[in-house]
């Protein structure tokens, strides 16, 4: 998960099993990654907090990968080697998952950074405004 916009950029995360155990649990955290294996089946809960900071709104990027990637051919587990057409595809399959990762990375920051620059946009909408009423009242 990664906080993309509010206050200090840090939540409260919480990871429990279906038995109620807890099974991950940090505290403002603006980032964080946490593998495990599920032990059983049943409905696993997070819980994303932000009670320390009430006034303050937060989006939260969290994403799940839930087991491992299909082979990218079937029959990989045989005993011949792979072709050379074979091993170059894998090679490029596995480019392209990396790829992926960093463009979740750079939209992240992309999102930040609009966030910031929008706010940053209405103080000075708002400065400016202030500045023209106090223009006019001395004006006047």
């Amino acid at each position: 998960f990664q906080v993309i916009t509010g206050g200090h950029y840090d939540v409260d995360c919480r990871l429990e099993d279906p038995d109620g155990v807890v099974l991950y649990k940090e505290m403002k955290k603006q980032y964080d990654s946490f593998t495990f294996t599920a032990s059983r089946n049943g409905t696993y809960k997070f819980c994303f907090s932000n009670e320390f900071s009430t006034f303050t709104h937060k989006t939260v990027y969290f994403d799940f990968q839930v087991g491992e990637d299909p082979p990218l051919f079937p029959s990989e587990n045989r005993v011949t080697a792979l072709t050379q057409m074979e091993s170059a595809c894998v090679s490029i399959h596995e480019a392209l998952k990396s790829v992926i990762d960093y463009q979740t990375h750079f939209r992240l920051r992309e999102a930040q950074g609009r966030s910031r620059a929008e706010d940053l946009n209405t103080r000075v909408a708002y400065w400016s405004i202030g500045e023209a009423i106090i223009l006019l009242v001395v004006s006047i």
